[in-house]
């Protein structure tokens, strides 16, 4: 993949402080050891990664003035990120997110996002000047929890669309997050204007009528999606567009923390997919985050530079020919 990342990549959502409990099968019914806080968010993890890669790109959101904010900001500073759209905000904490892990590898939240800082991000002056010169959006489905943020993300999505740029669209959500306000419209919206569709197993069947993969897919297409990369975390993943399919197979990883993992994923695609790389190469690249995503406890601890991307891939594809 081309290092160098010319095309400016923004996105727009929540940021957040991920704490976890560090036993398996433990609740929050009762007092039990915590480890964080980590730097969090899907939207924050995604972009965060994509300056990892070497990838301009900012971010619009808002923290809150306090130690939770400054880490994050910290964080995407260091990485690369244009974090001049971040507000931080007096009087609203910034958003937090408590997570439990049960025996079979399924996780529980407890969060507080709409309420937190995230619940005021605005199209300010910054986050105008950073949409000037953008030439790409991505969208992240959790980040469309409220009526403000939606305004928001419609918003960036009009003014980079009005001067020829892209849209790219994670849908990154749960089932039951489709009944808040405004949600499914948002996605209804959301989808009929991006270019490039990121969805991950089932979730592709949120959008279609089709019972198949390959129905859904072709419903998709003739509505509008030029392309489809449908995520199948340890399978790898797909992409379609109507030059045909093309799969590659997931890079063998021992799992530590897969929080993040498909914003990695979705990082490294879009990125990749920007610098005008071919399906099995970007799906390459794509893959080699989300491995290297899991291997590390925090959501983005693991995000990785495009040098050690690229010793991955030759990495592997040396053994492989052994």
């Amino acid at each position: 993949m081309d290092p160098k990342g010319s095309k400016m990549l923004v996105t727009a959502g929540e940021i957040l402080v991920e704490i976890m409990a560090t036993r398996i099968g433990q609740t929050f019914l009762e007092p039990g050891p915590l480890v964080g806080p980590f730097p969090s968010g899907a939207p924050a993890i995604f972009i965060d990664q994509a300056a990892r890669l070497g990838q301009a790109c900012g971010m619009i959101a808002a923290v809150g003035a306090d130690d939770f904010g400054t880490l994050n900001v910290e964080r995407l500073k260091a990485s690369g990120v244009d974090t001049s759209a971040i507000a931080m905000l007096s009087g609203v904490p910034t958003g937090t997110a408590f997570v439990r892990y049960a025996a079979d590898g399924s996780r529980a939240f407890v969060y507080n996002i709409p309420l937190s800082a995230s619940g005021h991000i605005s199209t300010t002056p910054e986050a105008r000047a950073l949409l000037d010169r953008a030439d790409h959006f991505h969208v992240m489905g959790s980040s469309l929890f409220s009526p403000v943020v939606i305004e928001v993300v419609e918003d960036a999505i009009r003014a980079v669309k009005a001067k020829g740029g892209t849209v790219s669209f994670d849908p990154n959500i749960r089932r039951e997050m489709l009944d808040l306000p405004g949600m499914r419209e948002a996605l209804a919206s959301v989808l009929a204007s991006c270019d490039l569709f990121l969805p991950s197993g089932s979730e592709l069947f949120l959008f279609a009528k089709a019972e198949d993969e390959a129905g859904a897919v072709a419903e998709l297409l003739d509505r509008g999606v030029s392309t489809i990369v449908l995520k199948k975390g340890a399978d790898g993943a797909v992409h379609y567009d109507r030059d045909g399919r093309t799969a590659m197979p997931a890079f063998a990883a021992e799992e530590i923390d897969p929080t993040g993992a498909g914003d990695c994923f979705g990082a490294g695609f879009v990125c990749a997919w920007l610098r005008g790389a071919g399906p099995a190469e970007a799906l390459r690249v794509a893959n080699a985050c989300g491995a290297l995503a899991v291997r590390a406890k925090g959501p983005m601890a693991g995000t990785g530079t495009l040098a050690e991307i690229q010793s991955l891939i030759e990495t592997s594809q040396r053994e492989s020919g052994r």
